[in-house]
């Protein structure tokens, strides 16, 4: 068996009830043996040691990495999914779709490491494992996916933020605790704020202008 996988792009799943995309793999096998199906598994990860980053980039990443001088230290790989999906039979090769929720939560780490990018690209890794299924002389062969498979994908920014925007054009989400909103909520009432956002930028505006 000589299998290989390949990430060949990526789109926005405009139907999804959810921020979701659609990941293309390109499934391989060299030795001319049938594949009956795989079951396979995908640990997908973000690689930020591979790529550069803007000035403004590095100050917005600054809660996730510290200052650029430690990014020698600091730029570990961040969890982005595991997902599992079902290979049909082939013989030589194959494509399948992998769906891919994607958070718009800024409390999770991958949600503002993407948020935090202007343009470019987000390098990702695919570690793939899983079952594969396949028969000889007639009987059925059941064989793990090798643990050395991988595939590198740089993912466009671009593509995530049309996915998010998709639901949430323009927006972003913070998670509050029940207190704090309750605070935002009587100040944005004794100010005839009339939205949530108009409430924060006038806290904001306070903040930048300091005690009187």
């Amino acid at each position: 068996m000589d299998l290989h996988f390949e990430c060949a792009g990526a789109r926005p799943d405009r139907y999804a009830v959810t921020p979701a995309m659609t990941l293309e793999l390109r499934v391989t096998e060299g030795s001319g043996e049938r594949i009956e199906a795989i079951a396979l598994r995908c640990q997908i990860r973000i690689e930020p040691h591979r790529r550069r980053y803007s000035a403004a980039e590095a100050e917005r990443l600054h809660d996730l990495f510290g200052d650029p001088g430690r990014w020698a230290d600091t730029l570990k790989p961040l969890q982005l999914a595991m997902l599992s999906t079902m290979v049909p039979g082939f013989t030589g090769g194959t494509s399948v779709e992998l769906p891919l929720p994607v958070t718009y939560d800024l409390e999770v780490a991958s949600a503002r490491y993407f948020s935090g990018l202007d343009d470019g690209v987000i390098p990702l890794l695919l570690l793939f494992s899983g079952t594969v299924f396949g028969t000889h002389d007639g009987r059925v062969q059941v064989r793990p996916v090798p643990w050395s498979e991988e595939a590198a994908y740089p993912l466009p920014v671009r593509v995530w933020r049309e996915t998010v925007d998709l639901h949430f054009p323009g927006s972003a989400w913070v998670r509050v605790s029940r207190e704090t909103l309750d605070a935002l909520q009587r100040f944005k009432s004794r100010n005839a704020e009339p939205t949530w956002d108009g409430a924060i930028a006038a806290l904001l505006e306070r903040e930048e202008k300091g005690p009187c």
